[in-house]
């Protein structure tokens, strides 16, 4: 039987209504996966660039942290060698000095705390040469003394005392075979201090008026240390 054309455009509608109705769960689903594995991997990209940045963090502080021991052990190295050089220094000194000295008891109250100071006795060494140095200020010995306090102090981390002797020792006596070395030791307290426009000054000045020292070229490498 044919159908009239009303009947079949309602019949062709249905159809088409039922394939419509039939098809879009199935697209909506595709849709909601799509965005989901979109979801997904913006995800995945987000996580690998944040462990990415931590990689980079935990890698530069890495690095900081090795440049902040190998300074440490430079450090440590280089107060080892100034403390083997000072003490060899001390016993040429002692023995050069003490002959300059008839007193018996001059003589001993300066041994005493040059004992403590080559056996790495700081505090009883500053604390024998404060009594020799207030005993005996004119003795041929005092300049040494004086030196040598203000290494021990400088040893034992009190820098402002070592800083303020050494800078008496100098001016009172700048042509010393010590004020060089003294330089370099305040030098030293300062950069401990944070005073690095000090640290500069000191060792400037060791460098335009103690050119012919061994301590001159000492200076030049610290000045160079201090300008990067």
């Amino acid at each position: 039987m044919m159908l009239s054309s009303n009947a079949l455009r309602l019949t062709l509608a249905g159809s088409l209504v039922t394939a419509m109705l039939a098809s879009s769960p199935a697209h909506a689903l595709a849709d909601d996966e799509a965005r989901r594995a979109i979801l997904d991997l913006r995800e995945q990209v987000h996580q690998m660039a944040e462990q990415e940045r931590r990689i980079r963090l935990d890698f530069a502080e890495q690095i900081e942290s090795l440049k902040t021991e190998v300074m440490s052990l430079r450090g440590k190295i280089e107060q080892l060698k100034w403390e083997a050089g000072l003490h060899r220094d001390a016993d040429s000194d002692t023995e050069d000095n003490l002959s300059k000295v008839s007193d018996p008891q001059e003589k001993a109250a300066y041994e005493a705390p040059i004992e403590h100071f080559q056996k790495g006795e700081y505090e009883q060494a500053i604390g024998g040469f404060d009594m020799f140095i207030d005993a005996y200020p004119d003795s041929p010995l005092a300049s040494e003394a004086r030196f040598y306090r203000g290494s021990s102090q400088y040893a034992t981390k009190a820098f402002s005392d070592s800083v303020k002797g050494l800078r008496e020792l100098i001016s009172n006596h700048p042509d010393d075979p010590r004020a060089a070395d003294a330089l370099l030791i305040i030098a030293a307290s300062q950069i401990e201090m944070d005073d690095l426009d000090g640290a500069k000054a000191s060792l400037e000045r060791i460098v335009e008026d103690y050119a012919d020292t061994s301590a001159a070229e000492t200076a030049k490498e610290r000045l160079e240390l201090l300008s990067d």
